[in-house]
């Protein structure tokens, strides 16, 4: 199926690995004209080469940028060309107890969790609603609907990124523009699986036992395994592309099960 993304400008942000990557590769792949972005310059031009490697012929480009930084941000969106799509993919993500959490770590989770996508949309919404036309997903996940008791800060987080993308769908009443969230569940992002790697190396035991071990004590999933970030990445970009124009305001599931209530 042709998504019709020829043509069309993405920004991916944190899209160095993982998700954002997988999300970055997709869009290329269906002709998109993709602007990556991590906090580090090499990792950046090293994802570039590599999604121009695997997608010869796609336009790929790079910008560096903390995106938990205001400022940093406000100086990567003068350097953005016209955004037809936005994947505010970054997030940062970790387990601690609540008591344990001080207020520079909360400050630190809400500002590349939350704001990074409040300054961005903030920044590209108005352009894509004056030319009739535009993409804006967020990426959430299931643990800001059931949200863990050993990361609260990550799960608070992602539920609020859920409000922020119901409200700014409003803006975009009888427009050709849409905004949506994905709500992703067990991943085997680049981190879990050098978790997974590490513990495996420890034991000395196969990487691929350790993962079913991990994956397994999740009793919540339907699939039995770790979403794979390309899972994910096919729903952002069929969410990013003019096949998806009668979804907005949807938060949509690609959570492998974790969730199973009904709505």
């Amino acid at each position: 199926m042709d998504l019709g993304l020829t043509g069309r400008t993405a920004f991916v942000s944190g899209s160095t690995q993982g998700i954002g990557y997988a999300v970055a590769a997709s869009l290329a792949a269906e002709g998109a004209r993709v602007v990556v972005n991590g906090r580090n310059g090499r990792r950046v031009d090293a994802a570039v080469g590599r999604l121009r490697a695997a997608h010869p012929g796609a336009e790929v480009s790079g910008l560096a940028a903390d995106l938990g930084d205001a400022g940093e941000v406000a100086r990567l969106v003068d350097r953005l060309p016209t955004v037809d799509v936005l994947v505010n993919n970054v997030g940062q993500f970790g387990l601690a107890p609540f008591d344990s959490i001080d207020d520079d770590e909360w400050s630190r989770f809400l500002d590349v969790n939350l704001m990074s996508g409040v300054r961005l949309s903030r920044a590209l919404l108005g352009g894509m609603l004056d030319r009739g036309w535009g993409r804006v997903v967020f990426i959430s996940s299931e643990s800001g609907v059931d949200v863990p008791v050993d990361m609260v800060h990550y799960g608070v987080t992602k539920a609020a990124v859920l409000a922020l993308g119901n409200g700014l769908a409003k803006r975009t009443r009888g427009t050709g523009v849409t905004v949506n969230t994905v709500l992703g569940g067990p991943t085997y992002s680049d981190g879990v699986a050098a978790a997974v790697e590490s513990i495996a190396a420890a034991r000395s035991a196969p990487v691929e036992t350790v993962r079913a071990e991990v994956i397994g004590q999740n009793r919540t999933t339907l699939l039995e395994r770790f979403i794979e970030p390309e899972e994910i990445a096919d729903l952002v970009a069929y969410l990013a592309s003019p096949r998806s124009s009668a979804t907005n305001g949807a938060a949509i599931r690609a959570d492998g099960g974790v969730l199973t209530t009904m709505l």
